[in-house]
């Protein structure tokens, strides 16, 4: 990651990168096989902490998607910490790639932590990257950095959660930065959007009138193939109306939606319903429950 805003590198840039399971790298290359009629795994790089489990096959509708669960031996994000998760689709995949749990972001006496995820969406591809919510601890400073490149013919569903942080510990909003930011781009390298969330609460009054009425912040972003761009705002609108709001991304090459929530199910389950919307408008298939233990 070669940029870090002022609002996070202001924290220290002497950071520990280079110790064992500091440096974390995922790398999965998903793509549709021919033979067996799935979608199977044909890369995969793992560097500790970071893995991925086997591709599951749980939907009926789509016994050619796969499920695939990132995980952390970690169980935790630290200071120092310098994570990579590079994911790719050819050849029609179809996945779901979510997280075993919260991504939580611990207390860092100096420095910060970062995230870096580059995805990439080919022909006829379709992802829903959905990750548990992000919990960042008090005293803690995260930056993470999304880059999608997407073909106009594929779809790609990204979601991200951000809780107040430890609620039942009396740990809310005492956090020092969480900065997501969010880069999607055409197979050319042309720009589809931008946007960022900057959230400092000890800055800022994030209960001031105008900026959070609840708890838990959400965002999905839809990219999809331009023809549905009219009919995936009129349904997912209607779907988080109460919830959030839902706007149609530059050149009708998707929609964007932001979300409040009193809790961070409340979210997740809203954005679960965006996906469900995204999957029969696209696929003309049934989202069924995420299974986890």
């Amino acid at each position: 990651m070669e940029f870090i805003p002022p609002e996070v590198a202001r924290y220290s840039p002497q950071r520990s990168g280079n110790a064992t399971g500091k440096k974390g790298v995922l790398r999965l290359g998903l793509a549709h096989d021919p033979v067996i009629k799935k979608t199977i795994v044909r890369e995969q790089y793992c560097q500790v902490p970071l893995y991925a489990q086997k591709p599951m096959y749980l939907e009926r509708s789509l016994p050619a998607m796969a499920y695939v669960y990132m995980m952390s031996q970690g169980g935790g994000i630290l200071q120092g910490d310098s994570y990579t998760l590079d994911i790719s689709l050819a050849a029609g995949a179809l996945a779901h790639l979510t997280t075993q749990g919260a991504t939580r972001i611990y207390r860092m006496e100096k420095g910060f932590a970062t995230q870096q995820v580059d995805i990439a969406a080919g022909k006829d591809c379709y992802l829903e990257y959905m990750p548990d919510q992000i919990i960042p601890y008090a005293g803690s400073r995260f930056y993470q950095k999304t880059a999608i490149k997407a073909h106009a013919e594929a779809t790609v569903v990204y979601s991200e959660v951000i809780a107040p942080g430890r609620v039942a510990m009396g740990e809310s909003l005492l956090y020092d930065v969480c900065y997501l930011r969010v880069e999607a781009t055409d197979e050319g390298g042309g720009n589809k959007f931008t946007d960022a969330a900057v959230l400092e609460p000890k800055k800022r009054d994030m209960k001031a009138r105008g900026v959070l009425d609840k708890d838990v912040v959400g965002a999905v972003y839809v990219l999809a193939p331009g023809r549905f761009a009219s009919e995936l705002y009129a349904q997912v609108n209607q779907k988080v109306r109460g919830l959030g709001g839902c706007s149609v991304l530059p050149r009708d090459s998707g929609i964007g939606v932001r979300m409040l929530g009193a809790s961070a199910s409340q979210v997740r389950n809203g954005a679960y319903g965006i996906a469900a919307v995204v999957r029969k408008v696209i696929l003309g298939a049934q989202f069924s429950a995420i299974r986890k233990g």
